[in-house]
């Protein structure tokens, strides 16, 4: 029974759902500067959804890999025969159905068009990339597109239209995510520097880009510290990101290149967090530790799982 449970969780690779959740909380928590009490239940649907969605994505990645599995990577449940590809296709799709459902059902609950939308569009492009372009040049673009609607998921109950700063903060979490599948696309063997440099380069810029949101939204909504801390928190978090990619740009070997991903992976939430502290009203705080706290569950199980 532990052997099998194990199997499942390997397939769903359960560790980096922590960082859907983060996305989530931290797209609801900036745009409505807090959870009510009153907004608990759709906040809780919103991340359920994602989380459903996420962890279809990685069972359905490998239902559709099924066949090269056997070949290039026999120890994976499936083609291993510890889960049956029958089995993996239903949970694959139900959780792919179930988290469409609860946008929808909110969308019904709060009567807002955009959870129910965005879910599915969010749904669409998970299929995409796992049933017809994941091996193609348009496969970071999807990741890095499945991550833009996963933080607008979180946003998706925002009293007003997204503005200028929403779509930035989206559009700078989709970016990192871009730069970081473009650098891990070839992390099973040594990888081309110039590849590592673009993904890189990629990644970066999401990370300016979240950085120098006040000047770019004049300030509006403003921050809730001060400029000088608001700068000094980026420059740490960047710092710790971008010696990990140098260290595997200068020695592109898997170990090192698949190290940086699982840091750039994680460090996700420590984006999220951060956007919290500037954002989510007098307790950003209070909230930046919350998503930061996502961190533990997702270190500890990487001890025991594979998390890529």
């Amino acid at each position: 029974m532990m052997r099998r449970v194990t199997a499942w969780l390997q397939l769903l690779r359960l560790p980096n759902v922590f960082t859907a959740a983060a996305d989530v909380t931290m797209g609801f928590v900036v745009t409505q500067r807090g959870i009510e009490p009153e907004q608990e239940r759709d906040f809780g649907m919103l991340v359920a959804a994602s989380c459903l969605l996420y962890l279809s994505g990685m069972v359905l990645n490998d239902v559709f890999d099924a066949n090269v599995d056997a070949v290039e990577r026999p120890g994976r449940p499936i083609p291993s025969g510890r889960i049956s590809l029958r089995s993996a296709t239903v949970v694959g799709w139900s959780m792919l159905t179930a988290g469409v459902a609860l946008g929808w059902f909110v969308t019904l609950h709060a009567n807002d068009w955009r959870p129910g939308v965005v879910a599915s569009l969010l749904a669409i492009v998970l299929l995409l990339y796992d049933g017809a372009l994941k091996r193609t040049r348009l496969a970071p673009l999807l990741m890095g597109e499945c991550r833009f609607l996963n933080v607008l998921l979180g946003m998706s109950l925002f009293l007003i239209p997204w503005g200028s700063s929403e779509l930035l903060i989206a559009g700078g979490v989709g970016t990192y995510i871009l730069g970081v599948t473009i650098f891990a696309r070839t992390d099973a063997r040594r990888s081309a520097r110039s590849r590592l440099l673009i993904g890189f380069s990629t990644l970066v810029c999401g990370v300016l880009l979240l950085t120098f949101l006040p000047p770019l939204t004049y300030n509006r909504p403003p921050l809730e510290i001060s400029f000088s801390k608001w700068y000094l928190l980026w420059a740490a978090i960047g710092l710790i990101i971008v010696r990990r990619c140098i260290l595997a740009i200068f020695e592109p070997s898997p170990s090192r290149v698949q190290a940086a991903v699982r840091h750039c992976v994680q460090s996700l939430i420590v984006l999220d967090a951060a956007l919290c502290v500037g954002y989510a009203g007098e307790y950003g705080t209070y909230w930046g530790f919350v998503v930061l706290s996502f961190l533990i569950p997702t270190y500890l199980l990487t001890q025991w799982l594979n998390a890529t």
